[in-house]
Parts: structure tokens; sequence; C-alpha cells
């Protein structure tokens, strides 16, 4: 089977296409706006193009039967839902021309009742956009993913760092069921072989479901510890929220604010159907942890039980 990794130099990517390559018989192609800078793996043939580009990288998508979409621009500036919308259209017109026959997409958990942030609502556009192809759409949707690269962790350990007392705002408070990096590809790369999930959407996440609050004092338990002392606020604005978070990280305003607004969303996984159809031993949150820290002790955690789950997962991070 012929394979294509779109946003194959991502937190996500990078690890996907050599675990597609260990995992069976893939050929792999890999969708780069870079190719000289990329690193490709031993196997992974790489095409240059940019889904923004029209006519720069539909040479990636001839004789593929199945392709990854895992791109999202919100590190790019603002604008980030348009860019987003006009990648997948462009991808659909290219996977459609091609005959693409199934494709994969890693979203964000969050229910759309519940007045879903710019960040998270951009995630479920690009759903949407995606379900309008020709091909079978399988859907994951999942909250924080834990692992080195993840934006939402790094904001996580900045926090943890550089704060032994914070004045929060009250999202700390909401709830949310991280999921370990390894985890995640354990499941991108399981449906590609499970054709019945072909077509459907499916919640992802770890085995625990915690409030920010808890994955904060138990991430600093583990770098530094010790935990923080965390006092909530009911009275920053989003605004104020996002100001709050330029002070205390070095993550970007066009980053910052749509992170903090997706905060207030509880990201819980509802839905067990794929534990069923694709059977992967959870990651304990703190061994999660300890491996994004570089940390991991041998035995310093038991592995999860298979199809355990309670956790979170709310935006794929690509």
């Amino acid at each position: 089977m012929r394979v294509l990794v779109t946003g194959a130099t991502g937190f996500i990517g990078g690890r996907l296409a050599p675990a597609l390559l260990s995992a069976g018989n893939y050929d792999v192609r890999a969708l780069v706006r870079d190719a000289e800078r990329y690193d490709a793996p031993p196997g992974v043939t790489a095409f240059e193009g940019d889904l923004l580009d029209p006519g720069s990288f539909e040479a990636a998508f001839e004789g593929v039967d199945a392709a990854y979409y895992l791109v999202h621009s919100m590190r790019s500036g603002g604008e980030f839902e348009a860019r987003d919308r006009r990648a997948a259209r462009n991808f659909v017109r290219a996977a459609d021309v091609a005959g693409v026959g199934r494709v994969i997409y890693l979203g964000g958990l969050g229910e759309e009742r519940d007045r879903l942030s710019k960040h998270l609502r951009s995630r479920r556009e690009v759903e949407h956009v995606l379900g309008e192809g020709d091909f079978d759409l399988t859907t994951l949707r999942a909250a924080i993913v834990v692992g080195d690269g993840s934006t939402s962790f790094e904001l996580i350990r900045q926090l943890v760092d550089r704060l032994p007392v914070m004045v929060t705002p009250e999202w700390v408070r909401t709830r949310c069921q991280p999921i370990a990096v390894d985890d995640v590809i354990a499941y991108l790369v399981g449906v590609l072989d499970a054709p019945e999930t072909a077509g459907g959407t499916f919640e992802i996440g770890g085995p625990e479901v915690l409030t920010y609050q808890e994955i904060i004092e138990r991430t600093a338990r583990i770098e530094k510890g010790r935990a923080p002392v965390i006092v909530p606020v009911p009275v920053l604005s989003p605004e104020l929220s996002a100001y709050w978070l330029r002070l205390v990280s070095d993550l970007p305003r066009s980053v910052a604010r749509p992170l903090i607004e997706g905060l207030r969303n509880p990201v819980v996984a509802n839905d067990s159907r794929i534990e069923s159809l694709v059977p992967v031993e959870l990651t304990p949150f703190d061994a999660a942890v300890r491996r994004a820290l570089g940390t991991d002790e041998a035995g310093a955690d038991e592995p999860g039980v298979e199809g355990e789950t309670t956790d979170d997962r709310s935006h794929g991070e690509t």
C-alpha cells in the first residue's frame, strides 16, 4: 500500500512516517515544503510542495492509496483558520483527482455545543472540509498530546519551570484527557490496518481524566520534585489570560491566544469504540511525562491496561 504523510516535519508527522515503515509493508511518501531540509527516514520518499500553493504538490498524490492529513498553521501567525481551510480544500481536490481511497485525519476533541474556541473550531472545520472528499475519511479526535515537541505540553513545561506560585485563570479547573504521543501514533498506524474504521470518527485519550491544574502539578512533581502553589482567579478574560501567558512563556501571541481560548473547553473522550477496533496499551500520564522530559526510567510506572480510558487529547498537534 502506498501511503502519503502530509505535515511530515511536524510533531506528529515526524514520528508517524518511520512508524509506518516499521509497522508493515507500506510504501511511505512524505510531503514537505523544503525537501533539502527534511531528513527523510531511510525508506521514505520525500516530495516537495505546499498545500497552500496549488500546482506545487499534486505529484505526491499519484498512485497513493491512503493519505494522512496532519497539517496545521497556527504557528504561522494570524488568520490561521483561513489558511487551514484553504489547505484542506486543496488537499481534497488533489486526493480526489488522484483517486485516493482513504484519508486519516487527527483533529481535536470538544463538543460543538460548548462554543468551541477558534482553534478547536478550525480543527472541526477542517474535518468537515475533508468529509466532502470522495475518499473514506477516518477522523481521530484527541486533546493534549504529551511528548517532546508538543506545543501544549511545552506550555505546561514553561509554566512549571518559571512559576513556583501561579495566579491563574479559571481554566486550570477544566477537565482534559491527555494522551502520550506514542499512543497517538499507535492509533494512527492501527486504523490504517482496520478497514472497519474507514468512514468513522473516533475519540482517543489516555488512561486519566485530569484538570489542567492536576496536569501542571504532576508535571512539576516529576520535573522539580514539588508542585507549585496555584491560585485560580475568575476575573481574567481570554485577552488578559493570553497576555498573562505571554509574560510567563515564550509562545507568540498568535499561538498563545488560541491556546488559551481552547483551554476553557472540556476535552474528554466520551466514545470508546476505538478500543475494540485498534487495541492500544495506553501509557500512564506520569510515564508519558517522564518520557517527554527525557527522564523515563524502567519500572517507574507500570504500562497502562490495554483498552483503558479516562482522559483527553483535544487538538491534533501536527
